[in-house]
């Protein structure tokens, strides 16, 4: 997909970025932003959450585009670098291009949309079971591969697993429910 497929103001953000790195960058990307802009919820969010930078170290990544950098005075737009997540272990391998987001040096890498559901799973805020639902309500969220993930990958580095047990299947009813929901 071309650039412009991107809506305003990340696609002149994202732009400015990229023009101002030095070598290619994969930029791994969570949170609001990949739920709006790949997995449809239209939600507006201010940031684009980074958990991982390669080639070009975070702490410049924030200087160049986090809060208060000139990119996000003049796009009101920001990166935000996540320093503490509790991610599937194997979502690197599962990593794909962000639609839209063709650039020289820089590449916006998502989470696949599994992924993306257990990494909300710690915080369960109301915006995080709206992300939830809204990715529910688009083809490819499956149950199985969510506990599974869950089990495998992520149960067990939790502080409190129990809690997170409970989130899940919580949030397995919002998709159950959802997927019930008719189209339209």
């Amino acid at each position: 997909m071309p650039t412009d497929s991107l809506r305003e103001p990340w696609r002149s953000f994202l732009r400015d970025l990229d023009g101002q790195l030095s070598a290619p960058t994969d930029l791994h990307c969570l949170g609001g932003f990949v739920v709006a802009e790949c997995y449809g919820l239209t939600r507006a969010t201010a940031d684009i959450d980074i958990l991982e930078s390669r080639g070009t170290n975070l702490s410049t990544i924030a200087t160049m585009a986090g809060r208060n950098s000139a990119l996000h005075e003049r796009h009101k737009v920001y990166i935000d670098v996540v320093t503490v997540a509790d991610v599937p272990d194997n979502y690197e391998d599962r990593l794909t291009p962000a639609p839209g987001a063709s650039f020289t040096n820089l590449r916006l890498q998502v989470f696949e949309r599994h992924d993306l559901v257990l990494a909300k799973l710690t915080r369960n805020i109301d915006r995080d079971r709206a992300d939830v639902a809204a990715i529910a309500a688009r083809p490819g969220l499956n149950i199985d591969v969510l506990r599974k993930r869950y089990a495998e990958e992520l149960r067990y580095k939790l502080g409190r697993p129990e809690r997170e047990d409970l989130t899940l299947a919580l949030w397995i009813e919002i998709i159950q429910e959802t997927k019930r929901r008719p189209v339209g």
